[in-house]
């Protein structure tokens, strides 16, 4: 089996993730974040939507976690996005 490091230049890797927090880069950050192609901020939750819309264009994935349950991302977070071609 050959096995290849991956090299991140300026992109900081999401390390892992439990209650509450995630590791990215080496460091806990607890809350909610945002790691994109600007690096990494802690966000404010679905009613904090110019910093995804921001990402119109700079993503080809959006992955947005719903917290401790399993649910549908809301109505108007998801038609917003999808208004702004931010694809979820």
């Amino acid at each position: 089996m050959r096995l290849n490091e991956v090299v991140f230049t300026d992109a900081k890797p999401v390390e892992g993730y439990g209650p509450g927090f995630f590791r990215i880069g080496g460091e806990v950050v607890h809350g909610p974040v945002l790691a994109g192609p600007q690096g990494t901020r802690t966000w404010a939750g679905f009613d904090d939507t110019a910093p995804l819309l921001a990402l119109a264009g700079q993503v080809d994935v959006l992955f947005l976690g719903t917290g401790a349950e399993i649910a549908h991302l809301p109505d108007n977070l998801r038609e917003t996005l999808e208004e702004a071609g931010v694809g979820v």
